[in-house]
């Protein structure tokens, strides 16, 4: 995948930080790792993880848990206010082992902003308030947002393909008619390697372009068509079910949401 970073080798940062920052539109974090899971959050525009399995990503309704010792790389669609909340490894209260998607209720994002506004305060209040994170991070509900790292060289030609143009409406036997493999043996290899047959796949891939595109201000009509649907209104429709709002309101929510605290990347 063209866009995609595998960061096999990541610097070692022990402790996972909590606090918040802003990137800019297109910066980066390198690969790293942590003996600590991280909850990140992008209050602001869209967030992309990659590690070498793959590519998370998440707009305002998604946060991303990054289980200890994953080697990631972060990347800013938009301008990004990160929230990063750093737990102990022993610490683990949906109980995951690889990075995952989870659903933020708006109760959710108000405990991640309220916790990662004041990191440095030890008090009993702060001590209740990640009670209650706790809580609702066990009880939020996982999201299948992710681009997994194609490992089958018949496969990832396809998925080039697919990601160079999300707009490129061929089946998978044409896709796999210029790439040399056949359809049937494209089909078993995505439920195989990734958990989900062509078309589910492709829609998270014309999801991912389509909300990158947007984080630049792309207007809807302009995403849809760029993306591959049919019309504005079948882009909206999936842009729905999958986000839990419209694009428009993804797009004016990225216009209002100001500058937060600044600092330095962090890891």
């Amino acid at each position: 995948m063209s866009h995609t970073r595998h960061p096999s080798q990541g610097r070692h940062t022990p402790e996972a930080p909590t606090r918040t920052q802003v990137l800019a539109a297109g910066q980066r974090i390198d690969a790293h790792r942590h003996d600590d899971h991280q909850i990140v959050y992008a209050g602001s525009g869209v967030l992309a993880v990659t590690t070498d399995a793959g590519t998370w990503f998440a707009p305002g309704t998604r946060a991303l848990w990054v289980p200890a010792g994953t080697v990631h790389a972060h990347r800013a669609y938009g301008h990004l206010d990160l929230h990063l909340v750093g737990l102990p490894a022993d610490d683990n209260p949906p109980g995951l082992d690889a990075p995952t998607t989870l659903a933020v209720s708006p109760l959710l994002r108000e405990l991640i902003l309220a916790y990662t506004r004041t990191p440095g305060d030890t008090g009993p209040e702060r001590a209740r308030l990640l009670a209650v994170l706790r809580d609702q991070l066990r009880a939020s509900p996982q999201q299948p947002m992710r681009l997994p790292t194609p490992t089958d060289p018949r496969l990832a030609a396809v998925c080039a393909l697919v990601h160079a143009d999300p707009a490129d409406r061929r089946t998978l036997a044409a896709l796999g008619a210029e790439t040399g493999a056949g359809e049937r043996t494209l089909s078993r290899l995505f439920r195989r390697e990734f958990g989900m047959t062509f078309p589910q796949w492709r829609t998270q891939s014309r999801l991912y372009h389509a909300l990158r595109l947007l984080a630049d201000g792309t207007p809807v009509t302009t995403v849809a068509h760029r993306c591959g649907w049919s019309s504005a209104s079948a882009f909206i429709d999936v842009f729905r079910r999958s986000f839990g709002y419209t694009p428009g309101a993804h797009l004016r929510r990225g216009r209002d949401d100001g500058p937060g605290p600044s600092g330095p990347p962090a890891p």
